[in-house]
């Protein structure tokens, strides 16, 4: 059932249209078009538009729902915090009790010595402090030169000016126009070359090779995703990780994960690295912290940084934002952990990532155009191929995943392409909470949706 009446709908396209300026959004479509959903409630898995339709959300919303929409426990602890102190400036040695409960409990998850943390409002805001923070531990420790960030192509860390220049998605570049100097960008997931050997054809392009060329003593600090969200849904290859650890070690630079999608659950584990057992010594929070219900981010830090820190200078960190630790969001974080603890949310992400793979499968054998299914978790994607036997992918022109999207838009369906530098991905990440029956009817919407897709390419080759 509607909520507003059709005229009170037309108002809200052209009042949208007129006044907001949409994130990763073309200007003038949304000009000529207006928005493509206005969204009015969401339960579950499901988000409810302005007409009273309801579509499943496979994407949870930004990579971030992952306790679901409409819980009520975390309005209620939001309401609870409000009233009693909504907000308190962390600035200048202040404190308040939400943000001690939340440091201690999240040390209780994080891996290995990671147990001090600096709080943010977002992702990029935490990959900006990581940036920040390391480069201020080389020059506390008498190693100014060492600046440098090498991250890798096709990865995806944020759209502040740092984490822009981290990102290694070219069209994020375009945009800024000018990037932050002192990031580098190597080939990704290169195993045998960050191994050591240096007959890969890859090897320059390589972490080894990118900190042999510039030399290790300016080098700060290697950031990756255990599995590249943004980029495509590009999981690490087994050994990747253990190897860049020990690179870094080897040279002395630190490494940081970035955990803004893949944390909280996402993957099947408490974090992404917990898959291959490798700790960072900083790790970058946001999204699924409080499961997108609150704005809320974090860094974590090993003991040992925050002690070295402490030992080589007594002068005033001068870095911080409004809103770091602010207690609602704090109380927000709180009871989204508990919930993903009391309901067993991890395991059951990983459960489910049975029946999602086992699902792309399906369309792989009933599909032509369906190739190379993966998942971690329930973090997942598919690719299509004009012709998957001889991987012949399809023209841009053919617009073959947009063309997916939009079938599966008309179904009550909400996934997203990913279409960087040719590649015609499908990504899927629903709700830490969805059940076999719900990830059955993705994969029948899906299955209708890329028919319908397949009938167009057909025809149009006609």
């Amino acid at each position: 059932m509607a909520l507003y009446s059709e005229k009170q709908i037309s108002q809200l396209f052209e009042l949208d249209k007129k006044h907001y300026l949409h994130p990763t959004t073309p200007i003038k479509q949304h000009q000529v078009n207006g928005p493509k959903f206005i969204f009015t409630e969401g339960k579950g898995v499901y988000l409810t538009d302005v007409y009273g339709d309801k579509y499943l959300d496979a994407l949870a919303s930004l990579w971030n729902v992952n306790i679901g929409h409409g819980r009520k426990e975390i309005a209620e602890a939001a309401y609870q915090q409000m009233s009693k102190l909504a907000y308190s400036s962390s600035f200048s040695n202040l404190s308040h009790d939400m943000v001690i409960k939340l440091s201690e409990k999240l040390s209780t998850l994080t891996p290995g010595d990671l147990n001090v943390f600096f709080y943010t409002s977002g992702g990029s805001e935490s990959n900006d402090t990581a940036f920040k923070l390391v480069r201020h531990y080389w020059k506390l420790k008498g190693e100014p030169q060492k600046r440098k960030i090498i991250a890798l192509d096709r990865a995806y860390h944020g759209i502040t000016v740092g984490a822009t220049s981290a990102t290694g998605i070219p069209q994020f570049h375009d945009m800024a126009a000018s990037l932050a100097p002192d990031f580098l960008h190597a080939a990704a997931h290169q195993t045998n070359c960050e191994q050591g050997d240096t007959t890969d054809p890859n090897y320059e392009r390589s972490i080894r090779g990118l900190i042999e060329s510039e030399g290790a003593e300016t080098v700060a600090a290697v950031i990756l995703e255990p599995i590249q969200g943004a980029g495509g849904i590009i999981i690490s290859p087994d050994g990747y990780l253990e190897a860049v650890r020990r690179l870094c070690d080897e040279y002395g630079i630190l490494l940081i994960a970035d955990e803004v999608i893949c944390g909280f659950g996402r993957t099947g584990k408490m974090f992404g690295v917990d898959n291959w057992e490798v700790v960072p010594d900083i790790m970058t929070l946001a999204k699924g912290i409080t499961s997108g219900y609150i704005q809320l981010g974090a860094v974590a830090i090993s003991e040992r940084l925050r002690d070295e820190l402490a030992i080589v200078s007594n002068d005033m960190l001068f870095h911080g934002f409004t809103y770091s630790g602010h207690p609602t969001a704090c109380a927000v974080a709180l009871k989204n952990i508990e919930i993903i603890e009391n309901e067993k949310i991890v395991q059951h992400a990983k459960d489910m990532e049975a029946e999602l793979f086992k699902g792309m499968c399906y369309l792989e054998t009933k599909h032509d155009i369906v190739t190379k299914s993966r998942a971690k978790g329930l973090l997942g994607a598919f690719e299509l191929y004009a012709d998957k036997e001889n991987r012949l992918p399809f023209e841009p022109a053919a617009m073959a995943a947009q063309k997916l999207v939009e079938e599966c838009f008309k179904r009550k369906l909400i996934i997203r392409s990913i279409t960087y530098n040719g590649t015609n991905i499908i990504a899927m990440s629903p709700p830490l909470i969805i059940t076999k029956e719900e990830i059955e009817t993705i994969i029948s919407i899906l299955s209708e949706s890329i028919s319908a897709v397949e009938k167009q390419l057909h025809n149009k080759i006609l």
